[in-house]
């Protein structure tokens, strides 16, 4: 739950969309359809054609049509999970963040169009696009990346060799477009974002202490979470090298941080395939045993290239992670009255 959009996926949505593109520019009565609406209009005349569209679809929907697609609408349903038990990890975390210097933003809803597709690369297609130039916040990260960005350059423009560092830290209720099948998939879920922004220091080490540091936070607020009662067995972090040349860097932060926390699994995962292109220099995950026993991911981050595109700035670097605090609440939650069940041994 914690992956980015799109993260790790193949073609066969995408090709499936691109078929029924086809048929319906191939059936429709004007032609260059796509061609005026995306690229003649100008964004400000396409939003008022698609709002009149959506006025008048809206107008015909009725009381009863309305109650059905709430009950079989899968962005529309609720979250199965406790909000008050969600509330609680949420407070949980913004503390312990503060402790880590990290600053808390509570995030819009909507941010501008194309902020998935356009420093993440993933399809528009695996977000929820609105009528007005904007889209729903489908990863905290890239959302938080953004405002990295503007106080990085308002730092800049003061000292243009400033390595001041930006953390910033949010929990979210995502939107995923991606229909997803099976257990604990959902189409939105609340997601702790962390990012830590700054400038290239030299001899790896904003890339050191950066990884260090939200691995570290991640980890206190699991801790955390199980001193309110919730049942995260045995945590294991793997980190991949991706570097090619600061192994030795990375390896340093395996012992900082197996001293730090000695009841958590430390180690290199060489053979990971996911996030490659997606990361760079180094990425990490995060995994949990639940009470039954099923391995799990909590959470997931790595190093990108977001905050040099967007200021255009080859040494500015950009460190992301997310942690799923509603697969936390769902799978690792604290006992229900009368629940015997405890964690398996190991």
């Amino acid at each position: 739950m914690s992956d980015p959009p799109g993260h790790g996926e193949g073609r066969p949505a995408a090709r499936a969309q691109d078929r029924w593109l086809g048929r319906i520019l191939r059936e429709g009565a004007v032609p260059e359809l796509l061609e005026a609406l995306a690229e003649r209009l100008s964004p400000t005349d396409l939003q008022t054609l698609l709002l009149e569209v959506s006025r008048r679809r809206a107008a015909a929907v009725t009381p009863a049509r309305l109650l059905h697609a709430y009950e079989h609408n899968r962005f529309t349903r609720p979250s199965a999970v406790d909000p008050a038990e969600l509330a609680c990890l949420e407070a949980l975390a913004h503390g312990r963040l503060a402790e880590h210097a990290f600053t808390a933003i509570a995030l819009s809803p909507l941010c501008p169009l194309g902020t998935v597709s356009a420093v993440a690369t993933a399809d528009q297609n695996k977000v929820v696009t609105t009528v007005r130039t904007t889209e729903v916040v489908a990863d905290t990260t890239n959302v938080l990346a953004l405002e990295c960005a503007v106080r990085r350059r308002q730092l800049l423009r003061s000292d243009a060799r400033s390595r001041q560092r930006v953390r910033l830290a949010a929990v979210h209720r995502v939107v995923r477009a991606q229909d997803f099948a099976g257990p604990g998939m959902a189409a939105h879920f609340a997601l702790l974002g962390l990012c830590t922004a700054g400038r290239n220091e030299g001899s790896f080490a904003f890339e050191t202490t950066a990884l260090a540091e939200q691995i570290g936070a991640h980890l206190d607020v699991l801790d955390d979470a199980r001193a309110l009662g919730h049942r995260i067995g045995p945590v294991r972090v793997s980190v991949t090298d991706l570097t090619a040349g600061h192994r030795a860097a990375l390896e340093d932060v395996l012992d900082r941080l197996t001293h730090a926390h000695p009841g958590t699994t430390f180690a290199f995962d060489d053979d990971r395939i996911g996030g490659r292109g997606y990361y760079r220099d180094a990425c990490f995950e995060i995994r949990a045993t639940t009470s039954t026993g099923d391995d799990l991911n909590l959470g997931d981050g790595g190093f990108v290239t977001w905050s040099a595109e967007l200021l255009g700035n080859a040494k500015e670097r950009l460190l992301i992670s997310g942690l799923g605090l509603e697969r936390l609440c769902e799978r690792f939650g604290p006992p229900s009255p009368g629940d015997q069940t405890s964690l398996r041994p190991t």
